[in-house]
């Protein structure tokens, strides 16, 4: 038997995962009881992302002795957002309009829920006020609320600030070098219980909706995981390459957290690790701080795609016929929306929601008969979402010059030599 093999976390996740999905099968009411596992681990991740964002914007900007390429990366980091969650939204309008998943749907015999909460935030969410509230009333309610956002304003505000003072500043620095130390030393200890969190988190999904209401919904479900497998592949793909990196070296790195994000549905599980990871893989800290936890809010181009695909599903369920200037302006529309409820429980009902009231074609109760099967698809969008800000990162940090080549070197032989001891013989 492999040495080690059951101490590996991918490993476990995946046996965590799988029993899950058996239970969910066999006892659902029991896999339904399993709920707070899932939630106590995302709580517990979510305990250390403002800290960590914070600490690692604080130090990446303080250890900087150019300002301006602060400013420069963020911008970059924008752009490349903007552009590529653009062509996300056009992927998925392409794709749905050739395989018309919704086409022929009989709406009347789906099971439907309560979205009124989410058509009523989605008819209040102005686009003015995502910009408001990027400026926290008050830095401490933003570290008890979580806000990702908020909490990077402060903390550029606070590096900037701190990086100003020069020598003065020198201990602080070193202060918080040794509390992040602290701070990464509790993620550790948070991931331990990672395959528990999986298997609430799963366990809950199965058992509540169950295979069978996946089969009338299974058409958008099939063409949701293409469309994300070709954007992942071919766009995400090409766009490494030509800034010099290899897609699948990136995803063998990081193939723990995707496991984790599998099972958990949250790419905030993995947050802190990926700031961690990126780092050690080449990337400077100052380019990490900014673009991964921006990007949890601005780079989400697996709720773009599925966003774009849900809006013409349901107006395809309803028999509505959207013209292309009517499509273009949904895609305009999520454009500006996708980015307005990053982080917010049901943000994807919410967007989805604002979108069509802002159409005025489609019935905003059409999005009800997507609650069954959202949970189901929400493991593609957390996971194109993650790879997507990895992908994001690699290229600013290239495109500033400031990866690495030979930290990437030695990441990549220290995952080889880690999976080589673990796959060894006893007694090797």
């Amino acid at each position: 038997m492999p040495r080690r093999l059951h101490r590996n976390l991918t490993v476990q996740v995946l046996v965590a995962i799988a029993l899950a999905v058996v239970l969910g099968l066999v006892a659902p009411d029991t896999a339904k009881a399993m709920r707070p596992l899932g939630d106590m681990f995302v709580n517990l991740i979510k305990m250390v992302i403002a800290p960590v964002i914070f600490l690692t914007i604080v130090l990446g900007i303080a250890n900087m002795s150019d300002l301006k390429k602060v400013g420069r990366v963020g911008g970059k980091a924008l752009l490349y957002f903007e552009i590529v969650s653009t062509i996300s939204l056009a992927i998925g309008l392409f794709v749905v309009n050739v395989t018309k998943p919704g086409a022929g749907l009989d709406v009347s015999s789906l099971a439907k829920g309560d979205v009124s909460k989410y058509t009523a935030s989605g008819a209040e969410m102005q686009f003015v006020d995502f910009f408001t509230h990027i400026v926290p009333s008050s830095a401490v309610d933003a570290f008890a609320k979580g806000d990702v956002l908020q909490v990077v304003f402060f903390a550029i505000l606070f590096g900037v600030a701190l990086a100003s003072l020069g020598a003065r500043g020198r201990q602080l620095v070193e202060l918080l070098e040794q509390l992040s130390q602290v701070i990464f030393r509790i993620v550790g200890l948070v991931m331990r219980v990672a395959p528990i969190g999986a298997f609430g988190a799963m366990a809950f999904t199965v058992g509540a909706f169950g295979v069978r209401s996946l089969l009338p919904m299974g058409r958008l479900m099939l063409d949701v995981y293409l469309t994300m497998a070709l954007f992942i592949f071919i766009v995400l793909n090409l766009i490494l390459r030509w800034y010099g990196f290899s897609l699948w070296e990136y995803l063998k790195y990081i193939r723990e957290e995707l496991v984790i994000v599998l099972g958990t549905s949250s790419s905030e599980a993995v947050l802190p690790r990926m700031l961690d990871k990126m780092e050690r893989y080449g990337c400077s800290r100052t380019v990490v701080g900014l673009v991964i936890p921006a990007g949890y809010s601005f780079n989400l181009d697996g709720t773009s795609i599925y966003l774009s695909m849900a809006a013409l599903f349901v107006a395809q369920a309803f028999g509505i016929q959207l013209s292309i200037a009517q499509q273009l302006s949904v895609l305009g529309v999520l454009m500006l929306t996708s980015k307005g409820a990053a982080g917010v429980t049901g943000s994807g009902f919410i967007v989805l929601a604002s979108t069509l009231s802002a159409m005025r074609v489609v019935p905003v109760e059409g999005v009800a008969i997507l609650l069954g099967v959202d949970r189901f698809m929400s493991e593609a969008r957390a996971i194109t979402n993650l790879i997507g800000n990895g992908a994001a990162t690699l290229v600013v940090a290239r495109s500033e010059r400031a990866f690495d080549e030979a930290a990437r070197v030695r990441a990549v032989a220290e995952l080889h030599e880690t999976r080589r001891s673990r796959l060894a013989p006893d007694g090797a």
